[in-house]
């Protein structure tokens, strides 16, 4: 089979539901929790991934796969190294997009939004909740930089581990939340022949206000 008759043949209609005007919640962040709920439901794998993507000074956008830890009518929570890449572009920029996909439900939503850190307490009540093995991690990673070999890293971690015995991980300085706080929605829903449904929630002082784009 050649490469031309792969992606033909993985082509798929969809036709799992609508998103309609009059189903819709007024407030974003209501209809956010509907489909991540349903989400959750239907046995999503790892319902609260998303693509995070931002942009430096360079103005070269750059994009990854982060886990969404929680949120509220504040904004969207997710947690880093502060001198990791994305965090470097933040600091440069703190204009981001979050994008979640369902496949199974054929959904996505668009999040775009400014970031800001979360307080200290935040981030050490996050940081004392993680496993003992993700707090070393976390504490012991460059993120980011240039790594000799895994073989450094490994090393590294074991050291770290050694030296801590049974005492309590302290959260490093350089590690912590990020709080992205929406301007814009975009909730997507797969329809037939391509003629998606797509609901754009834009905020204007403190009222959102929504309109259909075309597919």
């Amino acid at each position: 089979m050649s490469p031309d008759d792969v992606f033909k043949s993985v082509r798929k209609e969809y036709a799992r539901g609508a998103l309609l005007e009059e189903s819709a919640a007024a407030d974003p962040f209501t209809q956010f929790q509907t489909w991540f709920d349903a989400a959750l439901v239907a046995g999503s794998e790892e319902p609260n991934a998303c693509a995070l993507a931002t942009t430096g000074k360079d103005l070269q956008p750059s994009v990854r796969m982060v886990l969404l830890k929680s949120f509220n009518d504040k904004g969207f929570i997710f947690y880093t190294n502060y001198l990791s890449q994305k965090g470097r572009q933040i600091a440069e920029n703190p204009l981001v997009t979050l994008l979640f996909y369902w496949p199974s439900l054929e959904r996505q939503i668009r999040i775009e939004g400014r970031c800001e850190q979360v307080s200290s307490h935040e981030a050490d009540a996050y940081f004392a909740s993680r496993p003992r093995g993700s707090q070393l991690g976390a504490a012991v990673s460059h993120q980011s930089e240039v790594a000799e070999s895994r073989g450094v890293i490994d090393d590294a971690y074991a050291e770290l581990e050694r030296q801590s015995g049974d005492t309590p991980v302290k959260r490093p300085a350089h590690w912590g939340g990020y709080r992205a706080v929406p301007t814009e929605f975009e909730f997507w829903q797969g329809r037939e022949s391509r003629l998606h449904d797509r609901l754009r929630y834009s905020k204007h002082g403190d009222v959102w206000e929504i309109d259909r784009l075309w597919p």
